[in-house]
């Protein structure tokens, strides 16, 4: 279906209250939504409204649907008890300063819980995200070709457009992600010397992270927070001691400036090639009691039971870009779209 028509369809089912019908098929499952970026125009940072997510909370509110924590999610998953009834939750990755200046106040202003995952080496202030210098390398070179040498052979990339840089950055990108993490530095390092971009030693203001101090601000607002890793490395492309490092150290960190951690993991990346029994094994030897993945799936009582690891593959959604395809997942028609797909 051309995608206006399936806007214009999802708009039309949502608002008639037809998509009600399919409340039966979420009656125990539970939607977690999971944000990175949100708008911050005024430091030159794009992502997510906060008019859109202010419209998506206030749907909510109005309809009295549960909008719990994760820590809540997972507990009615493990315990049992009543329906879930398609509750909702909110989640955030990484630990960028405008998820606690930007986002944080529309959460409260609607007293919805939500959760950010931080990685705790951005927050300390001794690294950056590497997929944001890659980024910063794209936007700031001044060549019109930029040829840089991978392990998967020469890559040549034409910046010279918009659309050009942005398929470039793209394409290094999930490079990145499929070489093993002790060789993503240099490459990210061979990419700017290529681009003839000096990368500075902390990010630029559009790639900043929040404070420790505006964590705890943003906790004293309602939000809670969880352990993202270190460095933010796709943890099955480390070797044993990196991979037990990583969840162990950014949990300590997290520990030790939150007022109100929570022992709740997220993978990096979070696919199942992502992750496996060893960092689940970590997870567990921690005292961490549950793991966020990036799969797209209701979080049901009938998966969790599936397996003795099912705390540990929590899915989540990408965010819902308007208050239609809300309304499309908290309805339950998403849901029924996936059984009839055999997706769920």
């Amino acid at each position: 279906m051309i995608p206006w028509v399936r806007h214009v369809a999802l708009k039309a089912v949502a608002g008639s209250g037809l998509a009600d019908l399919c409340r039966p098929f979420i009656r125990d499952s539970a939607i977690v939504f999971a944000f990175h970026r949100f708008a911050d125009h005024e430091s030159g940072v794009a992502g997510f409204e906060p008019q859109t997510l202010r419209a998506l909370l206030k749907h909510l509110r109005r309809k009295r649907y549960r909008v719990l924590d994760v820590r809540a999610i997972l507990d009615a998953l493990r315990n049992g008890g009543p329906p879930l009834a398609g509750a909702v939750a909110f989640t955030m990755d990484d630990g960028y300063r405008e998820q606690a200046a930007v986002a944080g106040p529309v959460f409260a202003e609607f007293d919805c819980p939500a959760t950010i995952f931080v990685v705790t080496g951005f927050l300390d202030g001794f690294t950056w995200l590497w997929w944001d210098q890659v980024d910063h390398v794209f936007r700031q070179t001044t060549r019109q070709v930029v040829s840089v040498e991978t392990l998967d052979g020469p890559h040549s990339y034409s910046v010279g457009d918009v659309p050009s840089a942005n398929a470039a950055r793209a394409d290094f990108a999930d490079y990145c992600k499929r070489i093993p993490e002790a060789a993503k530095a240099e490459a990210v390092q061979q990419l700017a010397r290529a681009a003839e971009v000096d990368l500075p030693t902390h990010p630029p203001p559009a790639y900043a992270p929040m404070s420790w101090d505006e964590l705890r601000a943003a906790e004293r607002r309602g939000m809670t927070f969880g352990p993202h890793t270190v460095t933010h490395p796709i943890l099955s492309r480390t070797d044993d001691a990196q991979s037990r490092r990583e969840i162990r150290e950014s949990w300590a960190r997290v520990r030790a400036e939150a007022r109100d951690p929570q022992p709740i993991f997220a993978y990096p990346n979070g696919k199942p090639p992502d992750y496996g029994d060893r960092e689940i094994g970590t997870l567990r030897e921690a005292g961490i009691e549950g793991a966020m993945t990036c799969t797209l799936a209701h979080a049901t009582r009938r998966r969790f039971a599936r397996s003795s690891d099912g705390a540990y593959s929590i899915p989540r959604f990408a965010p819902p870009p308007t208050t239609a395809h809300l309304i499309q997942f908290v309805s339950g028609l998403e849901r029924l779209k996936l059984l009839i797909r055999g997706a769920e």
